[in-house]
C-alpha cells in the first residue's frame, strides 16, 4: 500500500495536558492522533469529553480514541470491574462519535493468574464485545480489536485472535500490536497476511521481548523488513506510531519518515 499517512498515539506525552499533546503533534504537522484516554487530562472521562469535544473538533486534525487502557479489563473476575470497563468503552465510542473519529480501540480482556477460567473469561470477552458492536454499528463506527496481554495474560493465540475478531459482526476489525505480537512469539507478518481483509490498523512499536516497553522501530529485535514487505500488500491499513511517554519527538519525526519510506518502497507514482 501507498501511505503517507501516519497516525501518532499521544502515549507519547501521556503527562502533558490535552491541549499541550495536541499543540505538539500540529507542530510536527502531524494530522492524525489516536487519542490514549489515560493520564490526568482524562481523570473524569464524562466531563473530559463534554469540554474537549469543542476543541477537538476544531483542531483539524482526525482522530481514533483508545479508551482507558490501565485498571481496566472487560474479561476480569470481577463483575463490578467489568460493567465499569464496558461503561468506559461505550463512553468512549460515543465521545469518537461526536469528535468525528475513524475508530475505538477495544482491548478484549486479560487473564492474570493461572488459576483463572481463560475459557470462561474468552466467553465474557465474546459477549461485551458483541455488544460493543452493536453500540458502535449504527454511529458509523469501527472496533479496532487490539491482541493485548503477554507473559501468559494473553486470553488468545495467535489464531484464537484471528478467530475471534473473525466471529464478531462486520464493523469489528483488526489491530495489531507489534510489541504484544512480539512478547507472544507470534509470527507478526502471518498474522498481517492472515488478518489483511480486516486490519484497519497497527500499532508500531519495538522491544526486545522482555517487556512492552514502545521503543522506536529498530531499537529492539523485531524483525522490521517482513512486517513492512507484508504492510505492503494490504490496504486501508491505518500505521499508528505508538511510542512510550518521554520518548524524544526528533525520535518519532525520524519514524514518521521511516514508515513512509518504507511502506511506499517501490511504488511508482
Amino acid at each position: 500500500m501507498s501511505n503517507d499517512t501516519i497516525c501518532i498515539s499521544d502515549l507519547i506525552l501521556l503527562s502533558e495536558t490535552l491541549e499541550t499533546k495536541i499543540e505538539a503533534l500540529k507542530e510536527m504537522e502531524v494530522n492524525d492522533v489516536e487519542l490514549l484516554v489515560d493520564g490526568k487530562a482524562w481523570d473524569d472521562t464524562i466531563q473530559s469529553y463534554a469540554n474537549y469535544t469543542p476543541y477537538l473538533r476544531q483542531s483539524g486534525l482526525k482522530f481514533s480514541v483508545h479508551p482507558p487502557a490501565w485498571d481496566t479489563n472487560l474479561s476480569s473476575e470481577n463483575k463490578s470491574i467489568r460493567e465499569a470497563t464496558y461503561v468506559e468503552y461505550c463512553r468512549a465510542i460515543e465521545f469518537t462519535y461526536a469528535i468525528g473519529g475513524k475508530h475505538v480501540v477495544i482491548h478484549p480482556g486479560f487473564c492474570y493468574s493461572p488459576g483463572f477460567d481463560k475459557e470462561l473469561a474468552k466467553q465474557r470477552a465474546y459477549e461485551l464485545v458483541s455488544l460493543l458492536c452493536k453500540t458502535a454499528e449504527p454511529l458509523g463506527i469501527r472496533l479496532a480489536i487490539e491482541n493485548v496481554g503477554y507473559n501468559g495474560s494473553s486470553l488468545f493465540t495467535q489464531k484464537e485472535y484471528v478467530e475471534f475478531v473473525a466471529g464478531l459482526d462486520a464493523n469489528a476489525a483488526y489491530l495489531i500490536d507489534t510489541g504484544h505480537a512480539h512478547l507472544n512469539g507470534w509470527d507478526i507478518p502471518e498474522l498481517i497476511r492472515a488478518t489483511k481483509n480486516r486490519l484497519c490498523s497497527i500499532h508500531l512499536h519495538d522491544n526486545f521481548a522482555d517487556g512492552d516497553r514502545h521503543l522506536p522501530i529498530g531499537s529492539g529485535n523485531i524483525d522490521w523488513e517482513p512486517i513492512f514487505a507484508e504492510l505492503r500488500e494490504v490496504n486501508g491499513c491505518l500505521p499508528i506510531l505508538e511510542y512510550a511517554p518521554g520518548t524524544n519527538l526528533e525520535q518519532l519525526k525520524q519514524s514518521m519518515n521511516l514508515v513512509k519510506n518504507k511502506l511506499n518502497a517501490g511504488i511508482i507514482s
